[in-house]
């Protein structure tokens, strides 16, 4: 790990600010992602800016609206035990519980697990080309191992998944993520548009600005329905989804899903979500697909993933 300087920031806007004033710095909270890249040279910064004492960022609380406003540094145990969110957001509480171990839980944040970085072998692997890593090297993946890899919104630059649970509940209860600027200047961002595709430039991964600092989460009022989360992964604990599914069912017909494993981002088409039959919704979520030899499995695996998810929504 190479050498950097270290401050504490008090305010969301001071952290922001300091981001501002040193070159290649980086916020720390939990630290749970941050420092494994630090140690591989993978993330190099020179100033890391602690906001783990920024004042009100570690709350959750009910919004005007009816819904809640999660604190950037609430904690995911914390967050997956809140009795609101188990009663009125049960899909959020177990995709956090799906996710990780309880001690990386206990530290990770809301706010890094939105921001955590591919799980890709190749992006952790020094010695292999990665676009992400170094971009114009070359992508290690395409033609490499990619079982676990993404089917959907690849290019030829990138075939990276996004490995957050969390972020996938999130997006099936459109979410929004709340920032603020050096100048003190905020914005609300949909989750839907917060992380992006990798196109030619899959080292961006968000539409975050330099030094923009993310202060919370917002969930809408609590949509009527069965909510479910199911997770398909190589063993029971501590595995990152091949493919997982956020789904929640309401009255009339009226349903909703969202992906993680099969795409650079949580990955929801709206349009699938007015057809009728597994086979209508999973040809509409997987429109496009581009699939490896090693992960051509997963069209399947997204099909019965779809179907296990109405299956235990039918079971209440």
């Amino acid at each position: 790990m190479r050498a950097f300087t270290y401050e504490r920031a008090t305010t969301a806007q001071g952290a922001a600010q300091a981001a501002a004033a040193h070159s290649n710095a980086k916020f720390i909270a939990g630290g749970t992602n941050l420092l494994d890249l630090a140690k591989l040279e993978i993330e190099t910064p020179t100033h890391l800016i602690d906001v783990n004492h920024v004042a009100g960022l570690g709350t959750i609380t009910p919004t005007s609206d009816g819904g809640l406003r999660i604190g950037a540094l609430v904690r995911n145990t914390d967050l997956a035990a809140d009795p609101r969110v188990r009663h009125d957001y049960p899909v959020l509480s177990r995709a956090l519980l799906a996710g990780a171990s309880g001690q990386l839980r206990n530290k990770a944040t809301t706010a890094g697990n939105l921001l955590q970085r591919t799980r890709c072998v190749y992006f952790y692997d020094t010695s292999k080309p990665c676009n992400k890593r170094k971009p114009g090297s070359g992508c290690s993946a395409i033609g490499g191992y990619s079982r676990p890899l993404a089917v959907v919104g690849v290019s030829d630059a990138c075939i990276a998944q996004h490995p957050s649970d969390m972020a996938v509940a999130m997006r099936v209860l459109d979410a929004e993520i709340e920032t603020v600027m050096p100048d003190g200047a905020t914005r609300a961002i949909p989750i839907a548009d917060f992380h992006t595709l990798p196109g030619d430039t899959p080292w961006i991964e968000t539409v975050l600005t330099p030094h923009e600092f993310i202060t919370a989460v917002t969930l809408p009022r609590p949509i009527a329905g069965k909510q479910s989360y199911v997770k398909v992964r190589d063993r029971a604990s501590y595995a990152f989804a091949l493919v997982s599914c956020a789904s929640v069912i309401g009255p009339g017909g009226q349903q909703r899903f969202a992906f993680g494993g099969i795409a650079h981002k949580p990955w929801r088409v709206e349009t699938a979500e007015r057809q009728h039959g597994v086979d209508a919704i999973a040809a509409r979520v997987l429109a496009g697909a581009r699939p490896t030899n090693e992960n051509r499995f997963k069209l399947t695996l997204v099909q019965r993933t779809i179907q296990s998810a109405l299956r235990d929504e039918a079971a209440g």
